[in-house]
């Protein structure tokens, strides 16, 4: 759908400045681009009536969101040439405290592009307007980022996104 393609460029473009300020390589780079841009590939398995839902998922509903990260892995996991980049895709909602999903891996055994694609999904998905929530200002969101590094994320990502937001060009989405 045009929202979450527009919102996989985005994360791409974020993830791309925060492992730039990170003085990680090109191949790395472009490893972390592609993930990005695949991050929410799952959600073609995801019903359109729960995608698309303009008010708050229930429980059951909820359940069924948290499994695109590991139904985009799944999907792409015959493509050889994108190894590399699958844990990218099925990490991006693991938290550093260990409470994330669909692993509940923590702290280090989530990969960097996880958590890099992490902040930058967070920060579009909050900086945009969605069925259920109206865009949030970017200072907003890097408070709650700020308030959440050490718990939900990387704090060395966090403090490298921050560096880059100000060299980001923003449109709303």
């Amino acid at each position: 759908d045009p929202y979450t393609r527009g919102h996989s460029e985005r994360v791409a473009i974020f993830s791309v400045a925060i492992a730039r300020e990170l003085g990680l390589d090109e191949r790395a780079l472009e490893r972390v681009q592609i993930a990005a841009l695949l991050h929410d590939v799952g959600k073609i398995g995801i019903e359109d009536a729960v995608l698309r839902k303009p008010s708050r998922l229930t429980d059951a509903e909820y359940a069924i969101i948290k499994r695109h990260p590991e139904m985009g892995a799944s999907i792409m996991a015959p493509i050889r040439q994108l190894k590399d980049i699958i844990p990218g895709m099925r990490h991006h909602h693991e938290a550093l405290d260990g409470t994330g999903y669909p692993d509940g891996l923590a702290g280090g055994e989530i990969p960097l592009m996880a958590r890099i694609i992490a902040v930058a999904d967070t920060f579009d998905a909050m900086t945009s307007d969605r069925l259920y929530q109206k865009a949030m200002e970017d200072q907003t969101v890097i408070g709650t980022l700020l308030k959440l590094q050490g718990k939900r994320y990387d704090p060395k990502v966090v403090q490298a996104f921050i560096k880059a937001h100000p060299k980001l060009a923003r449109t709303r989405a």
